[in-house]
């Protein structure tokens, strides 16, 4: 079967395939699993023309005309000209171009929408939106409880169509602690890790303050937080203790990717306070190193971590409070190995690839 991976979007800030496969990691682990029985093929816009081939998949960076382009047809020519069995667009976000491949590619050729963590449409562009499904076989959603109010919203056609599928998932690893620990110079008992952006979406404001109250009554308790943006940072350095010394919480800034391995092998819990997130890279790289899930009760995040950690009502400060006291009573050691075995088993590439296996055969 050929399968070939579309993306309408322009990455005009990537200039290379090497940058681009760093920036895709996330994303394509499970299409590398395909290769061993699909030819997999991926057509993208970036800051470089040509074909390479990296892990098995073939790359194709066409220029199309940059952002905004309603009518690639050099993209849609380049997957008609590879005569695909499957092609799955990236995002929902491009209702018309879908339209148009339908076109282009005919009734044989089966369209696949994933969810790319976008928001519906409203007004006119919703009826367009809603046009464009009705020429796909399938709707990718890391939940389905998130396809479904697509639906309810009049964004999409057909509940039937609705499969659910983690968007991404980490290569990352578990080590012993106390090795990592050596490296970050991470110590408390329990540990907790922040890793996002400051952002209102992301509510590190909420979760400094829900933190200072849970430590008063758990004075080795650490919470290092590591962010790659700081809209909120001088809002949350007026909430901290101004001797760094007496502070739980630790605002360490940006790291490197490759460095955040031991970052997360030091923590005992991940926290996250977003009101909204599509695919959960943070959460998925935390999990995969056994870091137990304190997160946000949103439909991704439940999808993702089941029953391996707590939720708590996004916005609300008493609600992560009380999800941070039951930490106490938790036995860190047992959680962290249901944690890993629920990555394992539902969020590893290989995972994902067999899943995806399993809706080919269904549509």
């Amino acid at each position: 079967m050929r399968i070939v991976f579309l993306s309408f979007n322009y990455s005009s800030d990537v200039r290379s395939p090497a940058e681009w496969i760093e920036r895709l990691k996330f994303y394509i682990g499970w299409s590398e699993y395909l290769t061993k029985e699909h030819t997999v093929i991926r057509i993208d816009q970036i800051d470089y023309q040509g074909i390479f081939t990296f892990n098995g998949i073939q790359y194709h960076c066409i220029d199309a005309g940059g952002k905004n382009n309603y009518l690639p047809w050099k993209l849609f020519r380049a997957v008609r000209n590879l005569k695909p069995d499957i092609v799955i667009v990236s995002s929902f976000m491009f209702p018309l171009q879908v339209i148009q491949l339908r076109f282009w590619l005919g009734s044989k050729a089966k369209i696949i929408l994933q969810h790319h963590a976008e928001k519906p449409f409203s007004g006119i562009k919703k009826y367009i939106q809603k046009l464009a499904s009705r020429q796909a076989d399938c709707y990718l959603f890391v939940s389905k409880e998130t396809g479904t109010s697509w639906v309810s919203s009049n964004n999409l056609a057909s509940e039937d169509k609705i499969r659910e599928l983690p968007e991404v998932s980490s290569d990352f690893y578990p080590i012993d602690q106390i090795s990592a620990r050596a490296v970050t110079g991470v110590s408390g008992s329990p540990t907790f890790i922040w890793v996002g952006r400051l952002n209102q979406n992301k509510d590190p404001v909420l979760a400094v303050k829900a933190f200072l109250r849970f430590a008063e009554c758990q004075p080795h308790v650490r919470l290092y937080m590591i962010y790659q943006t700081d809209e909120l940072v001088e809002e949350i350095n007026k909430l901290l203790p101004k001797n760094p010394l007496l502070s739980p919480i630790l605002l360490v800034g940006k790291i490197r990717h490759k460095d955040l391995l031991y970052w997360f092998n030091s923590a005992d819990y991940y926290l996250s306070a977003s009101h909204y997130e599509g695919s959960g890279t943070a959460l998925c790289e935390a999990m995969s190193c056994g870091c137990i899930p304190v997160v946000t009760n949103i439909p991704s995040f439940r999808t993702i971590i089941a029953n391996c950690g707590l939720l708590y009502e996004p916005g609300n400060e008493e609600s992560l409070v009380s999800a941070l006291k039951q930490t106490s009573h938790l036995s860190v050691a047992d959680k962290k190995q249901y944690v890993l075995k629920r990555f394992e088993s539902e969020l590893s590439f290989i995972t994902i690839a067999e899943k995806f296996q399993q809706i080919l055969d269904s549509i």
